[in-house]
């Protein structure tokens, strides 16, 4: 498991989704979080919106930019909990045509070390919907900081070997 630098590099466009009712653009350290490490991996920041914690809106968030080209990755934080308001897998699961349940399964197991037996309170997700990869990570900032640097950042490098997301992609429309 490592970067091959023989390897070319293929920059990803990759849109940020914070959802909350209480946070704007300017409270949204956990976006402002993904953002950087996006950019400073070499990626390219899609877009970026705040939608608040309705199931409808953050279908419709996630429906227009699956049917952008432009956008290959969503990496959504915040709404994963099991709290009444906490809709964001139920959204990720009504846009998504295959979940990859290795993700959740992955970042629970990695948080675990972190935050012991609370991480089973994450219900962070993954799926694959119109040819886009859509990651849902927990809205704190350790949360965002642990998915990207622990599973993303690899997963969404053409170098990383064995094998990574985006040498995938040209794949995900296959029937």
């Amino acid at each position: 498991m490592a970067i091959d630098e023989t390897r070319e590099f293929l920059p990803v466009r990759i849109a940020v989704l914070t959802v909350s009712d209480t946070r704007g653009l300017a409270e949204d350290r956990s976006g402002d979080t993904l953002v950087e490490r996006i950019t400073t991996a070499g990626h390219i920041l899609a877009d970026r919106a705040i939608e608040r914690d309705s199931i409808d809106a953050i279908v419709e968030r996630l429906a227009l930019w699956i049917a952008d080209p432009e956008i290959h990755v969503v990496i959504t934080t915040g709404g994963t909990g099991v709290t009444g308001r906490d809709v964001t897998p139920e959204a990720v699961e009504a846009v998504a045509e295959k979940m990859i349940p290795g993700f959740g399964e992955a970042f629970r197991w990695l948080s675990y070390e972190k935050i012991g037996t609370s991480t089973i309170q994450s219900r962070a997700c993954a799926c694959v919907a119109g040819g886009t990869y859509i990651f849902a990570l927990p809205g704190s900032t350790g949360a965002v900081k642990d998915g990207w640097e622990l599973i993303l950042k690899d997963q969404l490098d053409s170098r990383f070997r064995p094998c990574n997301f985006v040498e995938l992609m040209p794949r995900l429309t296959e029937r």
